[in-house]
């Protein structure tokens, strides 16, 4: 906006628009600064939630990984005792036949 040099505002019309330029300036310099804090606020409790999020990740991950080695652990002996019971019911079965064997070759001689 120009202002008229002569005839037009007069000093003081010219120092009270300026006035009012400033209230507005210092208002909308306030309203910016009250929606920064505001701002401020949102992106602290979000940095606080993902922190608090990454650390339960980290638990997590943690219990998984042990989880992870437990269950490794256990499956091995789970293999081991399939292993065992196996050879033992084929070796079960060999005893068998053998005794029947035997049974049937003591009754011919009878």
């Amino acid at each position: 906006m120009k202002f008229p040099v002569n005839g037009g505002f007069t000093m003081s019309q010219h120092g009270a628009t300026l006035q009012t330029y400033n209230q507005e300036l210092v208002k909308c310099l306030e309203e910016m600064k009250l929606k920064r804090s505001e701002l401020q606020a949102h992106i602290e409790a979000q940095e606080q939630e993902k922190n608090s999020l990454q650390r339960e990740i980290e638990k997590m991950s943690c219990k998984l990984t042990q989880l992870n080695d437990s269950l490794a652990k256990r499956i091995a002996v789970r293999n081991e005792f399939d292993r065992t019971i196996a050879d033992t019911e084929t070796a079960y079965v060999k005893i068998l036949e053998s005794s029947q064997l035997l049974l049937n070759m003591i009754k011919k001689k009878l």
